[in-house]
């Protein structure tokens, strides 16, 4: 091994194991035993520039692994990228410093995801490597031909996700995909001999891997592993058997080194044995100007590939921004003009039949369940192996991974990714649609058989508390539309709300158009507007969302058959209505003394909308196996049930 290597390595090392130290908290035996593959990555492989974290052609770095997120800030720190500075590296893990607990992605800062909960750096990574193919197929080899290098642990490889992720990968044969996987056998509890004893060869074998094991601290061979991959067929595994935390005299190879700061006295003895004898977060200055040579290389691979870039601008460009806006004003002139009873998951398919005509950057997808989430439409043409022509991926069974791929397609470049599955195995999405929030992407998540209204498969495929799950993360608009012009609409919000992720819950059962009228004012956009009025003068605010809304319609008529009056307001997605202003929201809200809601799931949001007084018409319990309209009567979601309650309310708290 080099001295060069050695001190490079090392420099890795000591500012992650100094930042943990200063920070009394974080992961420092990651940093130790990978610091060696890394160096050698990033000094002789990784096209990158740290002048311009948002070259499109650069390589993917992705730390799965999350919990060594020193490992990361020290290269970027290391190799120049001006989002990291050594205040930054000091202030590991305190508040508001870009060097978090765990990476967070931040547009040009060389963070490329939110990694953390393990495996889902994974996911992303297939996204990447997947967006990288598809461009690659539209623009030519010379604009885009990069690698996805994703680092992930003895953890990333536990985690369901990563299996349904890689086994798709295979799949695809994403040749351009590397792991490095830090196979160092320990985990938090201990040797993950505890837990696991998994034949890792077999395994990514069956995948359609490559499979390469090296000494993870032999510069030669690690430098001989990632040159093989270059030229690769299929996606790659290099296993690195490496030493947590290596150098540590008494924690190396234990779950001492994983979690919690070596402390004062091992770190001196880590200086000692590794022969770095500088304070504290200080780097040579040769060590330092050889690390800043290494960052400042990928300038001219950049410059070079720009000339190429730049003669293609103005047509990848023009894809790259398409504009959707003439195509909802189509579609909604033709919802109203047809006025045809459609569930909505199949309206949502009429309205992406539309938006696929033409090439643009939206990618579409779904869990093996295309044709009842109504995904893939005449003008889609599914990607596969050896052919990335096409803009749809069929995922199979395999949710969590969907979501994480997603992710990962949107960070790439400004692709947007929609998949379809049904909306009770939102569960199964929930890790990848909170970091979607998290990180502010523009994915959209496509969720049928939205409650009881899906039927016979009963109790285990009907969504009762989904909604009240979803609508509680921050950053996510939960949209529910009514009929085919609401959904025309909230596709159009989804598409257009660059900063944060959607998911369209979507009825299997058909319903009545609510919209009569073409309006060229986009009333989703409000979250929650008047749809209709029974007299000037209301007594009542009927508050309803998707299926339910033509059913608060039904209840308002009842009511006004005995001088009842009430409005009803359609509620499409009530993260955006309370983004109103206060005069609109008091509007709606306040006109009347008594509110009722009306969804067929659980209540708990609807508090906001109808108050102490009011009253939520929902599903409290599981549902039940039984044709759809059986289950309403059932849990007396009928305009018979519902206005008789709602007047005994009103009388009894002598409202009117």
């Amino acid at each position: 091994m080099s001295k060069l290597h050695k001190d490079l390595s090392n420099a890795i090392r000591f500012l992650s194991i100094d930042a943990v130290e200063k920070a009394n908290s974080g992961h420092p035996g990651m940093p130790m035993g990978m610091a060696d593959v890394a160096t050698v990555l990033f000094k002789n492989f990784l096209n990158f520039n740290p002048n311009n974290p948002n070259w499109l052609n650069r390589d993917r770095f992705v730390l799965s692994a999350g919990h060594g997120s020193m490992l990361l800030y020290s290269l970027l720190y290391l190799t120049g990228y001006k989002s990291i500075s050594l205040k930054e590296i000091k202030n590991f893990r305190q508040l508001n410093s870009i060097c978090a607990g765990h990476p967070e992605f931040h547009p040009g800062s060389g963070i490329e995801t939110t990694t953390g909960p393990l495996g889902q750096g994974v996911a992303n990574a297939v996204g990447f490597a997947v967006a990288e193919e598809v461009l690659r197929e539209r623009f030519g080899p010379k604009i885009f031909n990069h690698k996805t290098y994703v680092l992930a642990g003895d953890g990333c490889l536990m985690e369901g996700i990563s299996h349904e992720a890689l086994s798709l990968a295979g799949h695809l044969g994403l040749k351009n995909l590397v792991m490095l996987f830090d196979n160092n056998s320990i985990s938090i509890d201990g040797p993950t001999s505890l837990a696991v004893s998994d034949n890792y060869k077999k395994r990514f074998n069956s995948y359609g891997w490559d499979y390469i094991e090296i000494d993870g601290h032999n510069e030669k061979k690690i430098f001989k592993a990632l040159k093989k991959v270059q030229r690769a067929k299929k996606p790659t595994v290099i296993s690195c058997i490496t030493k947590i935390g290596f150098g540590s005299p008494n924690k190396s190879g234990s779950e001492k080194a994983h979690g919690s700061p070596l402390g004062e006295n091992e770190v001196k003895l880590v200086r000692k044995k590794l022969n770095w004898l500088h304070e504290p977060f200080i780097i040579p200055k040769k060590i330092m100007e050889e690390w800043r040579r290494i960052g400042s290389a990928g300038k001219i691979k950049e410059d070079k590939w720009r000339k190429i870039y730049n003669k293609k601008k103005k047509q990848i460009d023009k894809i790259f921004s398409s504009n959707f806006s003439g195509i909802f004003k189509k579609e909604k002139q033709s919802a109203i003009k047809s006025s045809e009873t459609l569930a909505t998951r199949k309206s949502s398919e009429k309205i992406l039949t539309a938006l696929n005509e033409k090439k643009n950057m939206i990618i579409g997808g779904s869990a093996d369940l295309a044709g009842s989430n109504n995904t893939k439409t005449k003008n889609h043409k599914p990607i596969s192996k050896n052919n990335f022509k096409g803009n749809y991926i069929h995922y199979g069974v395999r949710e969590h991974a969907m979501c994480g791929i997603m992710n990962g397609l949107s960070l790439h470049s400004k692709l947007i990714p929609y998949g379809g599955t049904f909306l009770i195995f939102s569960d199964y999405c929930k890790p990848a649609i909170r970091l979607s929030a998290l990180m502010k992407l523009n994915v959209v998540y496509v969720m049928t058989h939205d409650s009881i209204g899906l039927g016979e498969d009963g109790p285990t495929h009907q969504p009762i508390e989904q909604l009240t799950g979803l609508r509680s993360i921050p950053n996510l608009n939960v949209f529910r539309p009514a009929d085919t012009t609401e959904t025309i609409e909230c596709w159009e919000l989804a598409l257009k709300n660059l900063h944060t992720p959607s998911v369209l819950a979507l009825s299997r059962q058909n319903l009545s158009p609510i919209r009569k009228v073409y309006e060229s004012q986009n009333k989703c956009s409000l979250g929650a507007y008047e749809i209709y009025r029974s007299k000037d003068k209301v007594d009542l605010t009927i508050f309803a969302s998707g299926s339910e809304v033509s059913l608060a319609l039904d209840v308002s008529h009842k009511l006004a058959t005995e001088n009842t009056y009430s409005k009803v307001i359609s509620v499409p997605c009530q993260e955006i209505f309370f983004k109103q202003s206060k005069d609109y929201k008091n509007n709606i809200l306040n006109e009347t003394n008594y509110k009722i809601s009306i969804e067929a799931g659980r209540s708990d949001t609807w508090s906001k909308f109808v108050g102490e007084k009011g009253l939520s018409f929902g599903v409290e319990d599981f549902g039940k196996s039984a044709p759809y309209k059986e289950i309403f009567k059932d849990f007396k979601l009928t305009a018979n049930e519902i206005s008789n309650k709602t007047k005994d309310i009103i009388y009894k708290n002598k409202i009117l």
